[in-house]
């Protein structure tokens, strides 16, 4: 019989070198994009202490979604379900000595208690990046800007995937206008952030639970379908202005749906989707949030900023073959064959000499037929393979074996540095 293999928990992943390969180059794309903004990069602890969430992320995150359990001495930990309360935290620790406005970034882990589904696990990894201090709508504009220049590095077009934005303020602004009271205000803006999940007469029903009328609620359908509406808003004129010097007006656009779940935002708010609609869920999203500093123990201070996770992001990527085909295998190693047992030592001496010239190798582990270690090579994406046989070794020299071009020739281990760089810089 078979042993039963345990498999991993529920809603995790594992990362096998190419999975691992995709991972490093999101990561390298959000590095790069994130700094040339002048970004600057932070982490944070993977477990808090659950009052950080209990007032400021809202009761579902904090009920629902978040891995709690009691620590040795009895207090209440979590593994981290979202960023931005421990960006907030460590800056009201620091708040003295910190230079604003600040320019932070992250990539790390998460964990949520939901259901696993396509695009949604319980552990995943996500992009935050936040601007603190600055409470214009360029700095709104310039956090949407590196959204917009993130998905033009990946080679998604304005035409793959769009950025919808919405004001709050202006939202609630509205809300009033058409008589609703103030402490109705949040039950509203809940109800428009689930209007696409809800099917029409659902959504109208729950309206009516908390406690529309149905002139209020005729008023808010108009508002929605309003796409002329930001033009009231100020900051959103202004947001609309710098995207278009920024030079990615293209990706963005107006939607007043666009709410946002969680309490703490105050005003400017933004998620992006895939324009085929093929994954429905958004890619990322984020807002202002001026608050949550003094939530957590600082002085008041405006901050904007946003979340990727790579769930989403990976999906359209595979969806519009973007993600490089090339990411699991690396044309910069080497494999040096082990010839036999009294020629392992040059080998292994010459593999070093490589390293310290800043060339990646790897020496096949063991003796065997130089036919399999070509083989293994060829499996493992290696384009060139190294040989130092009996005449190589009388004579100083390096047999190396084109793979890609099934081509090879002897030279000077002196000339081979140089020459192997030279090969592996022109093959990319």
């Amino acid at each position: 019989m078979m042993k039963s293999i345990i498999q991993p928990l529920k809603g995790t992943r594992d990362f096998y070198p190419d999975a691992m390969a995709i991972r490093r180059w999101m990561l390298s794309a959000i590095q790069l994009v994130s700094e040339s903004f002048g970004y600057q990069e932070y982490e944070a602890p993977f477990l808090e202490s659950i009052d950080l969430y209990a007032a400021k992320s809202g009761e579902e995150l904090v009920n629902q979604q978040s891995f709690v359990f009691p620590d040795r001495g009895g207090d209440l930990i979590t593994l981290r379900p979202e960023m931005t309360p421990s960006l907030a935290r460590m800056v009201a620790q620091r708040q003295n000595q910190l230079v604003f406005p600040l320019r932070w970034w992250s990539f790390g882990p998460f964990w949520r208690y939901e259901k696993p589904q396509k695009g949604r696990t319980r552990e995943f990894f996500q992009w935050n990046i936040d601007l603190i201090g600055a409470d214009s709508p360029e700095a709104d504009a310039e956090l949407i800007a590196v959204a917009a220049n993130f998905f033009r590095s990946v080679g998604l077009t304005p035409q793959d995937v769009v950025i919808f934005v919405n004001d709050r303020s202006l939202t609630n602004s509205t809300l009033i206008n058409l008589g609703v009271s103030s402490d109705k205000l949040v039950d509203c803006l809940a109800l428009i952030d689930r209007r696409g999940k809800m099917g029409p007469g659902e959504w109208e029903t729950y309206a009516h639970e908390i406690g529309l009328t149905q002139d209020q609620f005729n008023g808010l359908v108009n508002i929605l379908a309003n796409k002329e509406l930001w033009k009231e808003s100020p900051r959103l004129v202004a947001i609309f202005d710098s995207l278009e010097l920024l030079g990615v007006i293209d990706y963005v656009q107006y939607d007043p749906n666009i709410i946002r779940g969680l309490l703490y935002y105050t005003s400017t708010v933004f998620e992006a989707f895939d324009r085929r609609g093929e994954v429905r869920r958004a890619i990322l999203g984020g807002g202002r949030y001026d608050n949550l500093l003094s939530a957590v123990g600082g002085e008041p201070l405006p901050a904007v900023g946003f979340a990727m996770g790579d769930l989403v992001i990976s999906l359209i990527l595979e969806n519009y073959k973007l993600i490089p085909p090339t990411l699991a295998t690396s044309p910069a190693v080497l494999l040096f064959t082990v010839f036999d047992q009294e020629l392992k030592k040059s080998s292994l001496q010459f593999a070093s000499e490589l390293r310290q010239a800043g060339v990646k190798v790897s020496c096949y582990p063991e003796l065997a037929k130089l036919p399999k270690q070509f083989k293994y090579a060829d499996r493992i994406g290696v384009r060139l393979v190294l040989v130092i046989g009996p005449d190589e070794d009388a004579h100083g020299e390096v047999t190396i074996k084109d793979l890609k071009h099934g081509s090879q020739q002897t030279i000077s281990r002196q000339d081979a540095i140089t020459k192997i760089s030279a090969m592996l810089k022109n093959d990319g």
